[in-house]
């Protein structure tokens, strides 16, 4: 397990190879990587965060939006039908076991992140939450664009996202909505 930063830092490489589970079972080929979610989401919560009323910090909202799949390097992209057969809040424990064991030889600032995005009690982790879901739905219609069929699912899923607490939010999921019915 890491001890270092450095250490920390070569255990999350992996997130760059591993694929999102929910897209390969849909059959979608060379699907995005974990890395590639999580850089997406940070690309939407910098879309986004700027424009919310209230002012949010967005370079909090981004950092939450870097580490939110951190746990994944060791527990691997559990999809929503495999996460269903585990005993309540084992996968809560998983993931946090692993922020802590990947992110805190990392900085305690990354582990608080962590902790403040699994939480949701901040109106920053709730807005990185939702750039989570809008992501899936940038992506969405990018496999739609792309010829890729058989993923109708996920419309419900970003269809069902709450953005009533951000403006901004809402109106790219009106946006990316609109398109997907397109």
């Amino acid at each position: 397990m890491p001890q270092s930063p450095l250490d920390a830092l070569l255990a999350l490489v992996p997130l760059e190879a591993l694929p999102r589970t929910g897209w390969i079972q849909r059959g979608v080929p060379a699907p995005e990587s974990v890395a590639a979610h999580v850089l997406g989401t940070a690309w939407v919560a910098l879309a986004l965060a700027p424009r919310v009323t209230p002012p949010l910090d967005v370079d909090r909202v981004v950092a939450l939006c870097a580490v939110h799949d951190a746990p994944e390097a060791l527990l691997g992209d559990l999809p929503r039908s495999g996460a269903r057969l585990l005993p309540a809040g084992a996968k809560r424990a998983a993931e946090e076991r692993a922020a802590e064991l990947l992110l805190g030889p990392l900085s305690p600032a990354a582990l608080e992140r962590h902790r403040e995005a699994l939480a949701l009690d901040t109106r920053e982790a709730r807005l990185a939450k939702l750039c989570d879901g809008l992501q899936l739905g940038v992506r969405l219609l990018a496999y739609r664009r792309a010829g890729q069929r058989g993923l109708d699912e996920f419309v419900a899923t970003v269809a069902a996202l709450d953005c009533a607490e951000f403006e901004p939010a809402a109106a790219l999921q009106r946006e990316l909505l609109a398109a997907l019915a397109e």
